[in-house]
């Protein structure tokens, strides 16, 4: 006769963690990559603004401590960019001047006008936050009013405006998405625990029965679905990392758009994230099955 192995049946109350770790942790490094997203975008549309200059030009033969008052001037203005620590102020001398202008064009004007009717100029890197068509306005305004300056010049106001109006319905673009795929990402994970406590309901129903409190039946299920979220979001973090690392390496110019600082706050968000959707959803969930009647559960 044959013989017939038995099945091996599940122990009541089974849980099927590694399913749920897996499926928090994909939900977490999609809602990652997309934060990833905002903030290299975040740090582009600063890039663009922080690379506006403004060339003031100076009269004709001022002495040298005239200059160095003029730069100790600008370096102390609000609007004018720091790097390092260090003022984005450049002089550039009237003879680089036409230095430059005859790599960009390959004609020497100085030969057959005899002379050099270049001036001597500042270059002023602006702070982002005057990176508005009426701030650059009183930017020119300032500057021009300072002894020994003849011209002010900047990049054209339409360029500014429409700058400033992209990078606008961008950011709104981008901000709306990561609502609703935050939006998304809640609710899967939220699904995914509901649907794995569902096979616990008859081991809640038998705590309930011998007398246990609401709170002892559900602390054991939020601080394991707690545990579970943070380390989902430890290993989305990981993930996250590792893709950026590499995208680092396929392309090297997304490196200049790394903000360290944006970075690590979109990876501790993700694991205080996994953590606080784990523990509201099992909460739900177990209050969920405290409350239905025993016919409800099959």
């Amino acid at each position: 006769m044959p013989q017939f192995r038995p099945t091996r049946k599940k122990k009541l109350g089974s849980y099927p963690h590694t399913m749920v770790v897996f499926s928090i942790t994909l939900a977490l490094l999609v809602i990652g990559l997309f934060g990833m997203l905002l903030v290299h975008a975040h740090k582009l549309s600063e890039a663009v603004k922080e690379n506006l200059e403004v060339q003031v030009y100076l009269e004709r033969n001022l002495p040298e401590t005239q200059l160095l008052a003029l730069q100790r001037t600008f370096a102390q203005k609000p609007y004018v960019a720091f790097k390092d620590n260090q003022p984005q102020v450049r002089f550039l001398s009237k003879e680089e001047g036409a230095q430059e202008f005859v790599q960009l064009t390959g004609d020497d004007f100085q030969q057959f006008l005899g002379d050099n009717p270049l001036r001597d100029a500042y270059i002023l890197k602006i702070n982002s936050e005057y990176a508005d068509v009426n701030q650059l306005r009183a930017v020119n305004k300032d500057l021009k009013q300072l002894p020994g300056v003849f011209e002010v010049t900047s990049v054209e106001e339409n360029f500014i405006a429409d700058v400033n109006s992209n990078l606008r319905r961008i950011s709104l673009v981008l901000l709306g998405f990561a609502l609703l795929l935050t939006t998304v990402v809640v609710i899967l994970i939220n699904n995914t625990i509901r649907l794995a406590l569902f096979s616990q309901r008859f081991l809640i129903r038998s705590m309930q029965l011998v007398g246990a409190t609401s709170w002892f039946i559900q602390r054991p299920f939020l601080r394991r679905a707690t545990w579970q979220g943070l380390a989902s979001g430890v290993l989305a973090s990981l993930i996250l990392l590792a893709l950026l690392q590499w995208s680092y390496l396929q392309i090297s110019e997304i490196r200049l758009l790394r903000d360290e600082r944006l970075v690590g706050a979109v990876l501790v968000a993700l694991v205080v994230l996994g953590g606080v959707i784990g523990f509201f959803s099992s909460y739900r969930a177990v209050r969920k099955y405290l409350r239905m009647s025993l016919d409800d559960l099959y």
